[in-house]
């Protein structure tokens, strides 16, 4: 159903988003690569966010194909296995891209690693204009260099593009102190700071990542994305999860 223009700037409280998926989060309840359902979820999601206006970036993760850190720790040449697990990232992308073109949502895959045969390459200014078209942008292959995640990829790409805000989108309702999976008394926080983050060595995203944003002042989101309507409710500014900022 399409809203009218007034209902989109009343509904929107973030105008330009980030949204950071890890490639487990696509395995659902599979130990390996993509389970379909998982990405038709994920896909309608992002599409609620898209019907009232808010344009979105995306970044996911290549954990359900292979990860670098793991390959190197068995061995691997590290630059070696981060540029495999860079590559797991864009088929990821253009998982996503076709789940989403699948329901109507117009998306271009951008790839750090220039591949022009099955993707756009990353540039910043056509990034922005597809954004600015109401496409939404899947921007792949990490930062194109070994040695950093795609979490501080993520946060580069949400500063490259100004978005307004980075969400990212785990299997828990937030940052806790403690696992909550183990231990039934953690308490998640609704708020945090970069500064506590870092100083506590809460397991938000990896430190690059947060000094990015603490940098920028860039406000980081954590929430759970199983959960229907949360990241609507999030650009929406309803209370979700746990908000990191200064």
């Amino acid at each position: 159903m399409s809203v009218s223009a007034d209902e989109q700037s009343m509904s929107a409280h973030y105008s330009r988003i980030l949204l950071k998926l890890s490639g487990e989060a696509l395995m659902g309840d599979e130990a390996y690569g993509i389970k379909t359902g998982v990405l038709d979820f994920v896909a309608a999601e992002i599409k609620k966010v898209v019907e009232i206006g808010v344009q979105m970036g995306l970044v996911i993760g290549g954990g359900n194909i292979f990860r670098g850190v793991a390959g190197a720790s068995k061995g691997m040449d590290r630059s070696t296995a981060d540029n495999m697990g860079m590559l797991a990232t864009v088929m990821n992308s253009l998982a996503m891209q076709d789940a989403l073109e699948r329901i109507g949502v117009d998306t271009r895959v951008q790839s750090a690693i220039p591949m022009a045969s099955v993707c756009e390459p990353y540039i910043r200014r056509r990034a922005t204009r597809h954004l600015e078209k109401g496409r939404v942008v899947i921007m792949s292959a990490g930062t194109g260099n070994p040695y950093f995640t795609t979490d501080s990829a993520g946060v580069l790409r949400a500063l490259e593009i100004d978005a307004d805000l980075i969400i990212k989108a785990t299997k828990v309702d937030g940052v806790y102190d403690k696992d909550p999976v183990t231990n039934p008394d953690a308490v998640r926080y609704e708020k945090l700071s970069y500064y506590e983050v870092l100083s506590r060595g809460l397991r938000v995203m990896d430190a690059t990542g947060i000094a990015l944003a603490r940098e920028d002042g860039k406000p980081i989101l954590v929430m759970d994305m199983s959960v229907p309507d949360n990241i609507k409710k999030a650009v929406c500014g309803e209370p979700v999860g746990t908000l990191i900022g200064a």
